[in-house]
């Protein structure tokens, strides 16, 4: 009986220490993942100011449970996001030049991110602007946007 307790501390100890070390990683990782988010949110910049949504949502969890919400409204799944852009923003003159920055970055662990950043649109008519809440999650080895709270400051 001795033995049985023995061995099931060690266990949770040894499970314990496997959980905290996969929670422990370095600067160089955090920085990476940076880099990694940059590089998708730089993506979505060029293609959004291309005039192609398509590839601006490339970026997005292509899934029924990707979450988009702005002007107090939730829009769910990677389709109905994608939609919902195209309807509003139905030609390249109304897209304008998009540019984000300002990047807050809370990485939580290896596969999950928080960013928060502003946005800015440049067009003929009228310019606006806001802030964005995204949350990254390493997905199948990739990097995707689950969720998106975009503000307008106007």
């Amino acid at each position: 009986m001795k033995n049985i307790i023995v061995m099931s501390t060690i266990g949770l100890v040894l499970v314990a220490c496997q959980a905290s070390n996969k929670n422990d990683f370095g600067d160089a990782e955090k920085i990476q993942i940076k880099a990694d988010i940059l590089t998708l949110l730089d993506a979505q910049d060029a293609a959004w100011s291309a005039g192609d949504i398509d590839s601006f949502m490339q970026s997005y969890w292509k899934s029924p449970d990707l979450r988009f919400a702005s002007g107090g409204n939730i829009q769910r799944g990677w389709e109905g996001t994608k939609a919902r852009y195209k309807k509003r923003y139905p030609t390249p003159d109304i897209m304008g030049d998009l540019s984000t920055g300002d990047h807050e970055f809370d990485i939580i662990n290896e596969s999950v991110a928080v960013v928060h950043g502003s946005w800015a649109l440049k067009r003929d008519n009228v310019p606006v602007s806001g802030l964005y809440t995204l949350i990254f999650k390493k997905i199948d080895g990739e990097w995707v946007i689950t969720s998106d709270t975009t503000t307008s400051a106007q």
